[in-house]
């Protein structure tokens, strides 16, 4: 199946305060951000043209960029504004939102203290990925070869784009391989998350996710626990160790392009989704869609 590549779509993109055609919002090949990963960006859904938790998406951007040494130009509410404005803009309702924002071509070096911090938002098309029918066949997961890395070693907190080169090539091969997707390990060896989404097990009736200190305590990560607490569940954030698997009933992943997807099979580990996975799907659209 054929992709309409994404510089050649229509539309319009905003980029530095303007609301430009789309094929015009372009960067240099010289910019920072595209030599020394210093870009970072959100993934958001608008279902019924209202962004999902927007204002927590805009802080959580603004934060990452202070995390690489920098500031963005534009207060959350001119960020609120302005996605608000690019949905509109482009006639979408249920899409995928993207702000960006990345070091210029002032400097080009390791240290770029002076270079321009460019902002662009752009939105697209992207509806929910499967029924809840289809869901609940769950997907199969390859184990990653490379971990997230020890917190000590990269701004873990930061939606960076460098912190995801090793989740393309994490994805890449679990797809050579017949699978949807990878789960990493931390760099201690521990169960981590998706290479795009948070990851939650059940076992007796309780959900079980790893602590979120060295990967993203995703927005939808954090929506789900709620959405499971509401209902009474009891949730357990801790340490799990790969051979864990094998004893959990049920898996699911939850991010904003996965939502809430249950897993079948991670590796050698089985799993049959169920009442938790499926209640928590139709708890998921009901929030976004009600919200």
């Amino acid at each position: 199946m054929s992709v309409l590549p994404f510089d050649q779509r229509e539309g319009f993109i905003w980029m530095n305060g303007e609301l430009l055609p789309w094929k015009d919002a372009k960067l240099h090949v010289l910019s920072h951000g595209l030599h020394y990963g210093s870009t970072v960006f959100e993934g958001e859904r608008a279902y019924g043209g209202v962004i999902f938790k927007s204002r927590e998406h805009s802080e959580r951007f603004k934060n990452s960029a202070r995390l690489l040494d920098y500031e963005i130009p534009y207060s959350v509410d001119e960020i609120e504004a302005v996605k608000k404005l690019v949905v509109e803009k482009n006639n979408m309702t249920d899409c995928y939102v993207r702000p960006v924002a990345w070091r210029g071509s002032e400097m080009m070096a390791v240290s770029a203290q002076n270079s321009k911090i460019h902002v662009a938002v752009a939105v697209w098309d992207w509806p929910s990925m499967f029924d809840v029918n289809q869901k609940m066949k769950g997907i199969r997961l390859d184990l990653a070869e490379y971990r997230r890395p020890d917190p000590k070693t990269a701004p873990c907190n930061s939606k960076a784009a460098g912190l995801y080169m090793i989740c393309t090539i994490s994805k890449h091969r679990a797809e050579a391989k017949g699978y949807a997707d990878a789960i990493m390990l931390d760099w201690q060896g521990r169960v981590a998350e998706c290479t795009g989404a948070n990851v939650m097990f059940t076992q007796d009736g309780k959900i079980h996710t790893p602590i979120a200190d060295c990967f993203l305590d995703g927005i939808t990560r954090r929506t789900v626990i709620d959405l499971a607490k509401r209902r009474g569940m009891e949730v357990v954030e801790r340490r799990i160790m790969p051979e864990e698997m094998a004893n959990f009933n049920e898996c699911f992943l939850c991010g904003t392009g996965a939502e809430v997807t249950p897993v079948s099979e991670i590796g050698p580990y089985k799993f049959t989704p169920g009442n938790i996975s499926r209640t928590l799907i139709e708890d998921y659209t009901q929030e976004v869609r009600n919200h």
